[in-house]
């Protein structure tokens, strides 16, 4: 009888000690900013970089945006901004409609979207710009996977739920048609609705997230900037 209440005891403390199960959840209830416009001017050679320009309309920059429900993620004290990518690196946010940004590469796709203040990108047709510049043109009008979230270091409570958002063109995502296998620390999930997510039950430290755009059979689409690669830090 002692013998068995110990191995219980025991097997309590392990499961105790080990409590991260990660898991991702649909975050709903953001606002659908469903006629929010977002467009880029012809962006101008200085001889600091290019100068980029956009139109926003039906959408402020700069203000927090306003929600319905307890978010518990990270949110810009900045507010609403547009999230720039530069072939699918790391994301630099701007709460201003133009400003001048140094391209390490002459030839570059460029994404730009609109963004809550939580980062959670605004997904309509009309919400983002997908260009490129430089001679070596690459045809946009195949299927694209961005990755935009999670991204950095996070501290504290916000180590407990995080931000998993990407940003899809020119295809779409269904059961039984093309979806986002993301493989979180050795965790797989299979994504067959464009939404955000929260993802939970993290460890502490060094955590690596794949994102791949994958057809119906489970493979990898042929596409630039496919598959997606990030470590981000839980401290």
């Amino acid at each position: 009888m002692n013998k068995l209440y110990f191995f219980i005891a025991a097997m309590l403390l392990v499961s105790c000690n080990n409590p991260n199960k990660i898991s991702i959840t649909k975050v709903e209830g953001s606002p659908e900013y469903s006629n929010s416009v977002l467009k880029m001017n012809e962006p101008i050679i200085l001889d600091e970089g290019y100068k980029f320009s956009f139109d926003v309309n039906q959408y402020e920059l700069g203000i927090q945006t306003l929600k319905e429900f307890d978010y518990q993620l990270a949110n810009s004290a900045k507010g609403q901004h547009i999230h720039f990518i530069v072939n699918n690196g790391p994301y630099s946010a701007h709460y201003e409609d133009n400003f001048t940004k140094n391209l390490e590469k002459e030839n570059n796709v460029i994404l730009a979207f609109l963004s809550r203040s939580y980062h959670e990108s605004v997904k309509n047709l009309n919400a983002y710009v997908l260009t490129q510049t430089g001679n070596e043109q690459i045809d946009l009008d195949d299927k694209f996977l961005f990755y935009s979230r999670p991204k950095g270091t996070y501290k504290g409570i916000e180590t407990e739920k995080l931000l998993l958002d990407f940003y899809l063109v020119n295809t779409k995502l269904s059961s039984n048609g093309n979806k986002v296998r993301a493989t979180i620390q050795e965790t797989e999930f299979i994504i067959e609705e464009w939404a955000p997510y929260y993802i939970e039950g993290l460890p502490k430290g060094e955590i690596k997230i794949k994102l791949e755009l994958i057809d119906a059979s489970g493979n990898l689409i042929d596409s630039p900037f496919n598959p997606s690669n990030r470590t981000v830090i839980l401290e």
